[in-house]
């Protein structure tokens, strides 16, 4: 690997030189495919032995590089192991759920979204848009954050966390009120998450965005652990409430446990 001509291909005035030879180590090592030695790591990323040593020093004691007792060669650590697994995870999560989120769109021709839970906000990691002349314009877009106590796929992805956990996030969220409808109270939040995990699907009628209906419902692993959520975001001034509360959540449903059976859940 030539870092100098890395260098120049770069604005480095975007860049922090001490991030961008760190990630140069990984992915040399990464390639090496074999334990390496520190004057290797120096040669092919053209740092300094005094430079490698240091930020080899700082990645072994984050996990991410791990040294032999043996020879003192470098090799990946157990952290650069988890981040690529998490990659290769939700790479897989949204290879499963594309073909039946586009299957549900095109089948009402309403915004489908994918989202995980992140602390106490949702993640959206996929979207097909609607393609009506008047769609849904809500904060949810591939790669942004929204609040969970206020979206149908934050209170799946809520009410799929153990009891204990759950309480300590409810208790330290900033329940911000977004319309009328929002849940501000802890106490009101815990009880109607209590509700989504009966029922197996959550709803959100206008608590995030007037004039938005959302429904939602779990995808599960092999282990039966919710993992993401799939959600059908629909206008109020379209669609009606009794369509919304039997057609849309028995097809959501449905679209989340054909994603979780591909996923390897056993719905039996």
């Amino acid at each position: 690997m030539n870092m100098t001509k890395l260098h120049n291909n770069r604005d480095e005035t975007r860049t922090v030189q001490s991030v961008e030879r760190a990630l140069f180590i990984l992915e040399t090592l990464a390639e090496a495919g074999v334990p390496t030695t520190i004057t290797e790591i120096a040669k092919k990323t053209n740092l300094t032995l005094g430079t490698t040593h240091r930020l080899l020093y700082t990645m072994m004691e984050m996990g991410f590089v791990e040294q032999s007792a043996e020879n003192s060669k470098y090799r990946l650590g157990i952290k650069a192991f988890q981040i690529g697994s998490a990659a290769a995870y939700f790479k897989d999560l949204r290879s499963a759920a594309r073909p039946v989120m586009e299957e549900l769109q095109q089948r009402y021709n309403e915004t489908v979204n994918l989202a995980i839970l992140d602390g106490r906000e949702v993640v959206y990691i996929d979207q097909v848009e609607s393609t009506n002349i008047v769609i849904v314009r809500m904060f949810a877009r591939t790669g942004n954050r929204g609040p969970a106590h206020c979206t149908g796929s934050g209170k799946i992805l809520l009410a799929g966390l153990p009891q204990g956990q759950l309480k300590d996030i409810v208790y330290g969220m900033d329940l911000i009120k977004y319309t009328k409808k929002t849940i501000t109270k802890p106490e009101l939040l815990l009880k109607e998450l209590n509700r989504v995990k009966q029922n197996g699907y959550a709803m959100d009628l206008g608590e995030r965005d007037e004039g938005v209906r959302c429904v939602a419902a779990p995808i599960k692993n092999a282990e039966g652990r919710v993992l993401s959520a799939l959600s059908i975001s629909v206008p109020s001034s379209r669609v009606s409430a009794p369509f919304t509360n039997d057609e849309l959540v028995n097809a959501v449903k449905d679209a989340a446990k054909k994603i979780s059976i591909q996923l390897g859940y056993n719905v039996y």
